[in-house]
């Protein structure tokens, strides 16, 4: 956009579009790591209220290849996560109580285990396996805290060994892959505790929306706001959650790779106690038909709307512990629906999207059942899933001279927003980049072998 004729108003040495996870993070490093005093955090929105504060919460080092960029990624995330956690008695309530990926077709316990055995070649931990007859070496995982020494992934196979110590699964779980750098957190308290250290940094926050940028001989000049404020800057980040696409096509004509998926999840409370509350996230890895009486058949059949519920239904139905006493609960997800959709707000709802995870969860965690007889009120919310087409974000420079991007954290935003406003913050400060920095970069795509990867990239229990 062309430069306004007002005069500038305001001077910030970065200006940063978007206070989610993104946004927060990458003020977070430039400003208590890198030392940068002078940067704007624009929302028009209150901090990690989009769709940062709708997230599972979750973080893993377990990702699969190409290439081990992605657990490089996660692994210094998690190292940060974890710094952050030590160093401020843990705010945000990071434990390491791991994922559980399980089966109960014992033709899939080779996949479990190729599973591992990928993640461990590229640096995710070692691998140990648990068998009958073996002399298990089994380690539990507390319901708090990071114990160091837990790493890798245990491979448990033999139903009465994994009833010893997941009773609330399923008899037929023939398989339980417990992979161990891994649990959650809460993401509030996490993100606040970034944006609160940034501002004591001197990050300075304004309630407003980017409506432009004005660029002097094709390089940032300034940004425009919603509340007239003009701000000269020759930084800016792109870090506008689902709207990253909008905001670099309509104020830096630079086209992104990026689509938007709608994700929605549901928790209702487990008076049941079904779940134990020390429970790892219990993740089926199975696909499945949903269980449903003649009449229910009839009705479903009757609606092209929700026919497809009678089809076979992908793996990744999802849950896990919420809270305790009064208020234990559990949270559940299943992405049954992964088309791209532009990003609205309010997100529409669906109504059939607590019964729907909740019966694909009964198969791996019977004890749900009863819910769905008198099925207790559910909370919904809803977030988007910024995505590239292989999954992997983007943390780095745009085309334009000093126009940077932080986003398509597509369900992994929480766990990797700390190496990735790590990155993004040293590609401004122009630091240097790690070894993994040219895999979370748009150049990528400018690389005839990477564009021959992409026509080959496989599916994977990415959640």
């Amino acid at each position: 956009m062309g430069v306004n004729n007002k005069a500038m108003n305001t001077r910030a040495e970065v200006v940063i579009c978007g206070a989610g996870i993104g946004g927060c993070a990458a003020a977070y490093f430039l400003a208590v790591r890198q030392g940068v005093r002078d940067i704007l955090l624009v929302d028009e929105r209150p901090p990690l209220s989009l769709t940062s504060d709708k997230s599972t919460e979750c973080y893993r080092n377990w990702w699969p290849g190409p290439g081990d960029a992605m657990v490089q990624l996660m692994n210094r995330s998690i190292d940060l996560l974890e710094e952050l956690a030590d160093a401020h008695h843990n705010p945000f309530h990071l434990n390491r109580r791991g994922y559980l990926y399980t089966t109960t077709n014992p033709g899939r316990i080779a996949d479990l285990e190729g599973f591992a055995e990928e993640a461990a070649s590229l640096g995710a931990g070692q691998i140990r396996r648990h068998f009958p007859g073996s002399q298990s070496t089994y380690q539990p995982s507390p319901a708090e805290g990071c114990p160091p020494d837990l790493g890798g992934a245990d491979l448990m196979t033999g139903k009465e060994l994994i009833q010893e110590y997941f009773p609330y699964l399923s008899k037929e779980v023939t398989a339980a892959l417990h992979v161990r750098r891994a649990g959650w957190l809460s993401a509030q308290q996490y993100g606040m505790l970034l944006l609160s250290e940034a501002k004591q940094h001197g990050v300075k926050q304004v309630e407003a929306r980017v409506t432009g940028i004005d660029l002097s001989a094709g390089k940032v000049a300034g940004v425009q706001l919603s509340n007239g404020e003009l701000v000269e800057t020759s930084n800016f980040i792109n870090a506008a959650g689902p709207f990253i696409g909008q905001v670099s096509e309509e104020m830096l004509s630079a086209s992104l790779p990026v689509t938007n998926e709608i994700h929605r999840k549901a928790s209702i409370n487990d008076t049941r106690k079904v779940i134990g509350r020390d429970a790892p996230l219990l993740i089926d890895t199975d696909t499945q038909r949903l269980d449903w009486t003649e009449e229910e058949r009839i009705l479903l059949e009757e609606c092209k709307e929700t026919r497809w519920l009678l089809d076979e239904l992908p793996s990744g139905a999802h849950l896990r512990p919420e809270g305790s006493g009064p208020a234990e609960s559990i949270i559940m997800l299943w992405d049954t629906h992964t088309e791209a959709v532009e990003p609205v707000f309010p997100i529409p709802q669906d109504p059939m999207t607590a019964e729907i995870s909740l019966r694909g969860l009964c198969k791996m965690l019977p004890g749900l059942r009863p819910y769905l007889e008198r099925f207790p009120q559910p909370y919904i919310d809803s977030g988007y899933y910024t995505k590239t087409q292989e999954n992997r974000p983007l943390a780095c420079p745009l085309p334009v001279e000093g126009a940077y991007l932080i986003g398509a954290m597509s369900g992994f935003g929480i766990m990797a927003s700390a190496a990735l406003g790590e990155l993004v913050a040293a590609h401004v400060c122009r630091t240097d980049l790690p070894s993994y920095a040219p895999a979370f970069d748009l150049t990528r795509y400018q690389d005839p072998a990477y564009q021959q990867l992409l026509e080959s990239w496989g599916q994977t229990w990415q959640l």
